[in-house]
């Protein structure tokens, strides 16, 4: 406290730090059971959290086939990777992924037929994310 009081005292500015703007994030709704648009989504998805932002995928309807365990997808030019692989890279690289909370119910599937790690989405809690303002949504 001393050395604070000696600099002000001479005409030193004191500079603190400034918070830090919150992090980009990232909300990837992905609907379609093309496996096309679903691996651009991945594709971009991928990218973001590669430029450190954060990620957040909801699959539901069509796209919520990707989070079945025993579903597979097919391989896309030009990375020779599916969807679901794609998908898996994306969840081991931090991303947050779940099914919509329609999808199960309204599917013979249940929690445990879900690819470990996928979660069932709580509306609330999806759209409080969605409200941030460092949110931005893309949808497939």
């Amino acid at each position: 406290m001393k050395t604070l009081s000696i600099a002000l005292a001479l005409g030193f500015a004191c500079v603190l730090p400034v918070h830090a703007q919150s992090q980009a994030e990232l909300f990837v709704g992905i609907n379609s059971g093309i496996a096309q648009t679903q691996g651009v989504a991945l594709v971009l998805a991928n990218q973001a959290l590669a430029q450190k932002a954060g990620v957040r995928v909801l699959l539901c309807s069509e796209g919520g086939q990707l989070a079945v365990a025993s579903k597979e997808s097919p391989a896309l030019k030009p990375s020779n990777k599916s969807p679901k692989e794609m998908l898996q890279g994306l969840m081991k690289a931090g991303a947050k992924v779940e099914v919509c909370a329609l999808f199960l119910p309204n599917s013979d599937l249940k929690p445990g037929d879900l690819i470990d790690g996928i979660g069932v989405a709580k509306p609330a809690d999806v759209a409080a994310y969605l409200l941030q303002p460092n949110v931005k949504a893309l949808s497939f």
